[in-house]
C-alpha cells in the first residue's frame, strides 16, 4: 500500500482543526495535583508527573490524566489541572473519559471475531452483506472488502466533512442515525480507488459497524459490550446508549475551542451518536491499558485473526514510523520495539496510548484537543512513560 498523498494528510489535519480546533494558545494557569499512586522513585521526581504537568503549565491543557502499567506490571495513575473550570473541582483519579477513535480498536475486534466464526469474510466485498448500501461517485461495495474498510483502504470519503458536522456547537445534543451520516459520506466522491491507497476516514467504521448490525441481528452496543466489554471485564468501558447525553461516572469536564483565542466551550454532556462505531465509547485509561494488552496476549482474537489485526501499512499521517493494522496501530518507541494502539480524538478529549509485547502499557488523555506541537507532546509523553 502507498503512503497517504500529502495533500490527504493534510486535508485530515485541516479537518481536526476545523472540528476540534486546537487550544495551545490558552496560557491557563492551573495548579497541578499530585499522582495517585506513589512514583516509581522517591529519589526523583516522576517522569510521567512531569510531563503532565507540563501539559497542563505550559501547554494550556485545562487537565491531563494517565495510567501507566510499568516493566515491574504495577498500575500507576496520574492526575494534573483541575477537572472543572467553572468549579475547580479536581480531576478525578482513573476519572471516564471519551475514548474517541479508540472506539474502532473496539469494532475490529467484534468483526474479526464475526471472522473467525465464519460469519464474515474479510475479503469478501461489503456487498455480500449490505447490498446496494455503498454506491456513489467512484465507488461502489462490490469492490469495497471487509479488509478495507477495517485498513483504511476503501477510498470512501469522511462523513466528517459533510455540511452537517461543520460546526460542533451547534450538534452538541443532536442524535443522527447512522444511515444519516452514511449519506453524508456518500455525497462526496471516492478520495481514490479502492485498495490503492491510505486514508483514514471515520466511514469505514461507520459501515462496519452497520455490517455487525447486520450479521449479528443485535445492536453494535449490544455485541461490544457481549464480546469485549464484559468479557474482560471492562467495568467502566461502556457505548452510550440512544439519547444518552452525560457521562455515567465520575469524569473531567472536556473543553472544545471553536477558534484560537475563543473561550473554551464546554463539551463533557454530548450526544455521541455522531460518532457511534467510529468513536463512541467512553472508557478510562486504566480500562484503555486492560483493552489494548488483552488484545496483544490473545483474550480477544484466535491467532489468525489477531496477526490479520498486526498486518500494517503505512500511515505516517500520525508520525514518523506509525503503520496501521486493523483497527489498531504500532508506533516505534524511543527505546526499542513497538507500541500497540489507537488512540482517540472527541470535542474534549484527546488520548494517545497502547501496549507493548512484554506487557507494559500507558494511556495518557487531556481534556481539550491541542494543537499539532502539543499533540506530539501528548505522544511524546506515552513514550516517556513507557521508556523509563
Amino acid at each position: 500500500m502507498h503512503h497517504p498523498a500529502p495533500q490527504g494528510a493534510a486535508r485530515h489535519l485541516r479537518r481536526l482543526r476545523h472540528a476540534t480546533v486546537a487550544a495551545a494558545t490558552a496560557g491557563i494557569a492551573l495548579t497541578a495535583l499530585a499522582p495517585a499512586a506513589p512514583p516509581a522513585s522517591a529519589a526523583r521526581p516522576d517522569v510521567v508527573q512531569q510531563r503532565l504537568d507540563a501539559l497542563v503549565r505550559d501547554d494550556g491543557m485545562p487537565a491531563a490524566l494517565a495510567t501507566v502499567k510499568g516493566r515491574d506490571g504495577r498500575s500507576r495513575t496520574y492526575v494534573a489541572g483541575v477537572g472543572d473550570l467553572a468549579t475547580g473541582a479536581r480531576v478525578p483519579v482513573d476519572g471516564q473519559i471519551r475514548a474517541g477513535s479508540n472506539t474502532k480498536a473496539f469494532t475490529a475486534v467484534v468483526v474479526l471475531q464475526l471472522v473467525a466464526e465464519g460469519r464474515i469474510g474479510l475479503d469478501a466485498a461489503v456487498e455480500t452483506h449490505l447490498p446496494g448500501l455503498l454506491r456513489g461517485d467512484g465507488f461502489d461495495g462490490r469492490r469495497i472488502t471487509v479488509r478495507q474498510l477495517l485498513q483504511h483502504t476503501s477510498g470512501l470519503p469522511d462523513y466528517m466533512d459533510a455540511p452537517a458536522l461543520a460546526d460542533f456547537t451547534t450538534i452538541q445534543y443532536r442524535y443522527f442515525e447512522p444511515r444519516e451520516l452514511l449519506d453524508g459520506a456518500l455525497a462526496q466522491p471516492a478520495r481514490f480507488a479502492a485498495g490503492t491507497a491510505w486514508e483514514y476516514s471515520n466511514t469505514n467504521y461507520l459501515v462496519a459497524g452497520l455490517l455487525i448490525q447486520q450479521v449479528t441481528g443485535r445492536p453494535y452496543g449490544e455485541e461490544v459490550t457481549r464480546r469485549v466489554v464484559d468479557r474482560i471485564g471492562l467495568r467502566h468501558t461502556y457505548v452510550p446508549a440512544v439519547g444518552e447525553t452525560a457521562i455515567r461516572e465520575a469524569h473531567p469536564h472536556g473543553y472544545l475551542r471553536t477558534a484560537p483565542g475563543a473561550p473554551l466551550v464546554d463539551y463533557t454532556a454530548m450526544d455521541a451518536s455522531m460518532a457511534w462505531a467510529a468513536g463512541a465509547v467512553v472508557s478510562t485509561n486504566t480500562d484503555l491499558n486492560t483493552f489494548y494488552g488483552a488484545l496483544l496476549t490473545g483474550r480477544l482474537l484466535p491467532a489468525a485473526q489477531l496477526a490479520e489485526m498486526r498486518t500494517t501499512v503505512p500511515a505516517e499521517l500520525f508520525g514518523p514510523g506509525v503503520r496501521y493494522g486493523l483497527g489498531i496501530q504500532s508506533r516505534p518507541l524511543s527505546c526499542g520495539g513497538l507500541v500497540w494502539g489507537h488512540g482517540g480524538t472527541s470535542p474534549g478529549h484527546r488520548t494517545r496510548g497502547g501496549a507493548t509485547e512484554d506487557g507494559r502499557a500507558a494511556t495518557i488523555t487531556v481534556t481539550t484537543v491541542p494543537d499539532a506541537a502539543t499533540g506530539t507532546r501528548l505522544t511524546d509523553a506515552v513514550d516517556a512513560a513507557l521508556c523509563r
